[in-house]
C-alpha cells in the first residue's frame, strides 16, 4: 500500500472516527509490517501486483505487543492510554475501521470478536516494568512461606 493512500485514507477515517488518535492507526499498521516480516510474509509482487500476506487476528495482537515493547517499551503502556487504545479490543476496532476505509483487507473468518480475549495490558506493556514490590501477585504464583 502506498503511503500517499494511507495517509489519505486516515484524514477520511480522522474526520469521522474520533476514538483512537492517529499515531495508533499508524502504529497499528507499522505492527501489521512488522509481524508480516517475523512471520515471513511480506507483501510480494506478483504478476505485476503487490499481494499482502494475510495475517490472523492472535499473531497480529502478539505482533503488536511485541512491536510496541521492542518500540516503545516502559513507555507503551502510557503512549496507548493516550493514543486511545486501552485493550486489546481496541486493536480490533482500530483494525475493522482501516478495513471498512480500504486501508487494510480480512477474510471471511476475521471479525471483531477475535481481538477480545487478547492479552491483559497492565500485565503485558506496564507490570514488566514496575519495582518487584509494586507488582501484583498472581493468583496462582505459589505464596512465599517463612519456614
Amino acid at each position: 500500500m502506498q503511503a500517499a493512500s494511507f495517509e489519505e485514507g486516515l484524514e477520511r477515517i480522522l474526520k469521522k472516527e474520533t476514538r483512537y488518535h492517529r499515531e495508533a492507526y499508524s502504529f497499528l499498521r507499522d505492527a501489521l509490517d512488522f509481524t508480516q516480516k517475523i512471520l515471513g510474509r511480506e507483501s510480494k509482487a506478483h504478476r505485476g501486483k503487490t499481494e499482502e500476506q494475510h495475517v490472523s487476528p492472535a499473531e497480529l495482537l502478539c505482533g503488536a505487543r511485541d512491536y510496541a515493547l521492542q518500540a516503545y517499551g516502559p513507555m507503551a503502556f502510557m503512549l496507548f492510554e493516550e493514543w486511545g487504545i486501552h485493550s486489546c479490543r481496541d486493536f480490533g476496532e482500530i483494525v475493522f475501521i482501516m478495513v471498512e476505509n480500504g486501508l487494510l483487507r480480512k477474510t471471511d473468518k476475521d471479525s471483531r470478536a477475535d481481538f477480545e480475549n487478547g492479552y491483559d495490558f497492565e500485565e503485558t506493556f506496564r507490570e514488566p516494568y514496575l519495582p518487584e514490590h509494586k507488582k501484583v501477585r498472581r493468583l496462582l504464583e505459589p505464596k512465599p512461606t517463612n519456614v
